[in-house]
């Protein structure tokens, strides 16, 4: 690689960074285009390494001389292989969890090289290479046939068979250590043309078993510091399909300062730019929906459908974040004042994070970050522990579509780290969706610290049926909202209330509950599959008991339920409760489980009063054949979401998710407009263009220190604004006094002689008998004799 221009060998400029290995290749990239090559010269993992410059890798002749008088080799005393006595010195220290840089001494004693390709690290391989090299040698090939084949990707490698024997013979001593420090350093052509990663090959940590969740900070996955893990268990088998480290303070700190850093130029990214990355990203979650629904299912256990159908409304969240850019456009308002023009404008807020729930491991990150982004922000993001494989696989695919580094980090843990997100000054808005008590602490939290928050949480949900409803309707809509995904949903329907006589109802509802399968999320055919853990199950059971014990009929039991093949699994069967009654308070908490609560009630009014009196607002339906039935529901009904013949009233993503009362905290819901309102803020701008010519009508805007026509310097002169004879200047607003007679206000502005010079506008202003006030004062001109004209009314103008 040929420098265009002389290099003129500065130091890198001093910064952090997040890990040792991004401060050595941001060096050693900056060295490069400055002419020189820096090499490690001292270091200590954990804490410091020292740089320092390899000059060229100059290498000693080896050819030792001849004495003339004997014929024999001159013996002489050894000298260093390279010249690397270059005073150019730079150290990195761990301080803070982050590497800082500084320069111990910029300086160099020797000229930049002209070409890198000078240079002996210019002929190391690539990791790619030296994995070919690898296969190559054990299908028998020569160095020679080796360097051949390696060419014809790459036509600007330099190496030679020499340098193919010394990895071999590296490889051979089982040393791959090398491998990871062999880069090539090749012109940006080349480097580009070989910097596709392997296909075959996977990340360290994919091929741990049971994997170990990496962190994303900065676009790198980087393992935790901590040696704390929580074991992610299949609810159906119990067996350990992962790992998901309780990451440290100080790796969040990291993760803010990434993306602290990345913001800079994200928000001044084109929005286009952001969202043909989020096309991108719909792409590659339908290419990868599978392995997303297989990842979903062995680590939440809701049926495989039940997962595809979570992917599936992710997508639908990302393809609304596509279209952002039109909900993005502020207003406009032409000649809002006389020549002024007023317009708002929606900014990013900067680093946002959410802190995401089990039950939707693919949705609920999905209605989080894309809409974030793609306003501009950065983002950082808390799967659950209990569920995270979903999340860091959409982290990959994001950086696969081109997300910039930092833009997105994914931190692991759990207090801890939530407590830490909820107080750190950098995060300007915290997302949330989980169960009541850590929501509304998190809302409590974030909000002291001045931060913009929204928790969805309290899952309850009713649902109203009338006489009128269509039985079969009713009946498949209960069973799919009542024990669907395991009732592990915000949008899940726990208590449905009958207007009149349900006692017909419960036959039919039971029959249908009972014919649904129960059985790993993996099986064909299942309906319904474990929840999430034994201590759910446990607290279900509990819950179903102290309905009994307060009175409630025991309709279908569905805690003792055994599946074959999987014994040890988190399996609750639907069960059905009647003769509920409000006064229970099992019935006033979300429950999220496979338990439907059947109410009684003799009129419509009785049912809306129920529903209204309930803390939880997320969502309530009807199901009636009565348009006046619907149409006073809906109306009355104090729910954020409500359903007309329909169990679930979730919204599409082009409308908000709207829950209410107990069931949302915060200003502003999630996505639609009401998201985007949530992740910018709004910049009012106005401004005026206009020609000012040099004369004209006077105006009250006047200039100190104007020499005047005569020389005196300490006249006043009348700056002109002139439009169709209508005056532009800053003039006085009126006021009135008690009486309603308007009273002009007036200042004085003192001269460079002592002497106060009154700002007076002259109008006739109504005396209480009808008569004209006329209020005139006389301010000199350039000559000192005229006076401000009499105004009448169209030369008084509203100014802010």
């Amino acid at each position: 690689m040929e420098f265009d221009e002389t290099p003129q060998m500065l130091p890198p400029p001093p910064g952090s960074f997040i890990d040792r290995e991004e401060l050595i290749e941001h060096v050693g990239e900056f060295a490069v285009s400055q002419g020189y090559v820096v090499t490690i010269k001292q270091s200590k993992k954990e804490r410091v390494v020292v740089l320092g410059c390899d000059r060229g890798g100059v290498y000693r002749d080896r050819r030792k001389p001849i004495d003339d008088a004997t014929g024999e080799p001159l013996r002489k005393r050894k000298s260093g292989s390279r010249l690397t006595n270059c005073p150019f010195e730079l150290v990195g220290k761990k301080e803070d969890g982050l590497w800082v840089l500084t320069v111990k001494n910029g300086s160099h004693n020797h000229e930049p090289m002209k070409d890198i390709s000078e240079h002996p690290s210019a002929r190391r391989f690539n990791e790619k290479e030296v994995m070919l090299i690898k296969e190559m040698t054990d299908a028998g090939l020569k160095p020679r046939q080796i360097l051949k084949r390696l060419r014809q990707t790459n036509p600007e490698l330099l190496s030679t068979p020499k340098h193919v024997y010394n990895v071999k013979a590296k490889l051979r001593q089982g040393n791959l250590t090398a491998v990871r420090r062999l880069k090539t350093l090749k012109s940006p052509t080349a480097a580009e043309g070989n910097s596709e990663p392997s296909s075959s090959s996977e990340p360290s940590w994919k091929k741990r078993y049971p994997p170990r969740f990496p962190n994303l900070i900065g676009g790198r996955f980087i393992d935790s510091q901590s040696s704390t893990s929580i074991d992610v268990l299949n609810p159906a088998t119990q067996q350990v399909v992962a790992q998901v480290p309780l990451s440290t303070g100080e790796e969040l700190k990291a993760a803010v300062f990434a993306a602290k850093r990345a913001f800079a130029s994200w928000r001044n990214t084109p929005v286009t730019t952001r969202q043909r990355i989020m096309f991108k990203l719909q792409e590659l979650i339908r290419r990868d929906i599978d392995k997303l629904a297989s990842s979903i299912t062995s680590e939440q256990g809701k049926t495989l459908k039940d997962a595809f159908n979570d992917v599936s409304r992710g997508i639908e969240l990302v393809e609304h974040a596509c279209g952002m850019a039109n909900l993005h456009a502020g207003d406009f308002f032409s000649n809002i004042s006389n020549g002024v023009d007023t317009y708002s404008i929606r900014e990013p807020l900067g680093i946002c994070a959410g802190i995401c729930s089990f039950n939707f491991p693919a949705m609920i990150p999905l209605l989080m970050f894309p809409i974030a982004i793609t306003c501009g922000n950065t983002f950082i993001l808390k799967p659950s522990e209990k569920a995270p494989g979903a999340c860091v696989h959409l982290a990959e695919l994001a950086m696969e579509a081109g997300l910039p580094n930092g833009v997105l980090n994914v931190i692991h843990g759990t207090n801890d780290i939530i407590e830490a997100i909820c107080d750190d000054d950098e995060i300007k808005a915290v997302s949330y969706v989980g169960s009541d008590a850590p929501g509304m602490y998190v809302h409590a939290r974030a909000s002291a610290n001045s931060k913009r928050v929204q928790t969805n949480v309290g899952a309850k949900s009713h649902v109203v049926v009338m006489p009128d409803a269509n039985m079969d309707a009713v009946i498949n809509a209960l069973v799919c909202a009542g024990f669907g995904s395991a009732v592990q949903k915000c949008t899940a329907i726990s208590t449905a209330i009958f207007v009149a006589d349900s006692k017909s109802w419960e036959g039919k509802l039971v029959e249908h509950a009972m014919a649904l399968k129960v059985d790993a999320g993996t099986e064909p055919g299942v309906d319904l599959g474990p929840v999430i853990s034994k201590q759910v199950k446990e607290r279900i059971s509990r819950v179903v008991q102290t309905f009994v014990d307060n009175g409630a009929r025991l309709v279908l039991d569905g805690r003792k339920i055994v599946v074959p093949k999987y014994e040890l699994g988190n399996f609750v069967g639907p069960t059905i409760l009647t003769d509920i009654t409000e006064d229970m308070e099992c019935y006033k908490e979300e429950i999220l489980g496979p338990i439907l609560l059947c109410m009684q009630v003799g009129s419509l009014d009785e049912a809306i009063g129920i529903v209204n009196r309930n803390k939880h607002g997320n969502g309530a339906s009807i199901f009636t054949s009565s348009c006046a039935a619907a149409r006073k529901f809906q109306t009355e009904i104090e729910s954020g979401q409500v359903g007309v013949n329909v169990a679930v009233a979730a919204p599409l993503p082009l409308f908000s998710f709207t829950g209410s009362k107990a069931s949302f905290t915060g200003d502003i819901n999630y996505y639609g407009k009401a998201g985007l309102q949530f992740y910018t803020q709004i910049k009012t701008v106005t401004q005026q263009w206009k020609d000012f010519p040099s004369s004209g009508a006077s105006s009250g805007l006047l200039a100190y220190d104007a020499p005047s026509n005569s020389g005196d310097a300490h006249a006043f002169q009348s700056i002109d604004f002139t439009s169709n004879d209508v005056s532009l200047g800053l003039h006085l607003r009126e006021f009135s006094n008690g009486d309603g007679v308007p009273l002009p206000l007036h200042d004085d502005l003192p001269s460079h002689d002592g002497m106060s010079l009154p700002l007076v506008a002259s109008k006739d202003f109504p005396s209480s008998d009808g008569e004209s006030l006329e209020q005139s004062r006389d301010l000199p001109n350039s000559d000192g004799i005229s006076s401000i004209p009499q105004l009448d009314g169209s030369h008084w103008t509203l100014h802010f």
